[in-house]
């Protein structure tokens, strides 16, 4: 079974757990990274043979040109991780809208190919902030991976579907949406989709849990990864206790970890698996 292997394009500085301390304004002033850490990802995954897809943010593709052209050449999906990389629920629609389509155009340029995938920063469309997917469907999105089926501080609707269906807006639009990979335990959702939870969890534990939800449930998983995820060089940022314990936490480990994933398991850009299901029609406003 193939997977959905995904990495969303962001500099360390970019991330929402440094916001408090670090103004967007600044950005320029912060050492770029993500150029070299991404091309180390797709050596990486040239190595075993891989494809995924990159959601990629538009202001380090404005800044970054010939890595998306890099990564479409090699045969990866190129999709829009946005253009600032704020909250959604923090922004109005109109600002949403403007950015997106910047961010779109300026990849599909750069790509020379549709962009047809999205992924919110820090999965922030919530109960709060589902306008966001009419406009997705509106721009010609016809996939968004950006709704963590999970109780989160900062993201996610934990009533929502575990696994990929299609969402027809109160616009009258439709958009498939691929959430996050949770596993079951009881009646609670265990997160194991990759990022700080792949640093922080024991491989053991998240070997098992992908396991199980390829072979007892039968579905494809979807993973994903940062840039500066296996970067244990990055500049450190004095943050709160918590999100450096969420930031740095085995940043040292996780290459190798990521090495011994794309051994266990089959992957493919995200787009290819959601071509292969069959994805059920669901309402926003019946299933949130």
């Amino acid at each position: 079974m193939r997977n959905a292997l995904t990495v969303d394009v962001e500099d360390y500085f970019h991330v929402a757990a440094f916001s408090g301390q670090i103004n967007p304004a600044s950005w320029d002033h912060f050492p770029l990274r993500v150029e070299r850490n991404t091309h180390r990802l797709l050596d990486l995954f040239a190595e075993r043979d891989v494809h995924a897809t990159f959601f990629v943010l538009g202001w380090v593709a404005e800044r970054c040109p010939k890595l998306v052209r890099a990564i479409a050449e090699q045969g990866h999906e190129v999709a829009c991780h946005g253009y600032s990389h704020q909250l959604i629920y923090g922004q109005t629609p109109a600002v949403f809208r403007e950015e997106t389509v910047r961010a779109k155009i300026c990849l599909e340029d750069q790509a020379r190919c549709p962009v047809f995938g999205y992924r919110a920063a820090s999965y922030s469309i919530t109960k709060h902030s589902l306008w966001a997917l009419d406009i997705l469907a509106e721009l010609g999105f016809t996939y968004d991976s950006s709704i963590f089926p999970v109780h989160h501080d900062r993201y996610g609707i934990p009533d929502s579907p575990r696994w990929p269906y299609r969402i027809d807006t109160s616009t009258g639009g439709s958009i498939v949406e691929f959430p996050p990979s949770t596993l079951a335990v009881g009646d609670y959702r265990l997160p194991v989709a990759g990022g700080g939870y792949f640093r922080i969890y024991p491989y053991r534990l998240t070997h098992f849990a992908l396991s199980r939800i390829n072979r007892v449930e039968g579905r494809p998983f979807i993973f994903y990864l940062h840039p500066w995820e296996i970067d244990p060089e990055q500049p450190r940022i004095q943050a709160s206790w918590l999100s450096t314990f969420r930031h740095y936490t085995n940043l040292s480990r996780c290459e190798e970890r990521l090495r011994q994933l794309l051994r266990d398991f089959r992957f493919a850009p995200a787009r290819e698996v959601l071509e292969a299901m069959n994805v059920p029609v669901v309402s926003v406003v019946g299933t949130f």
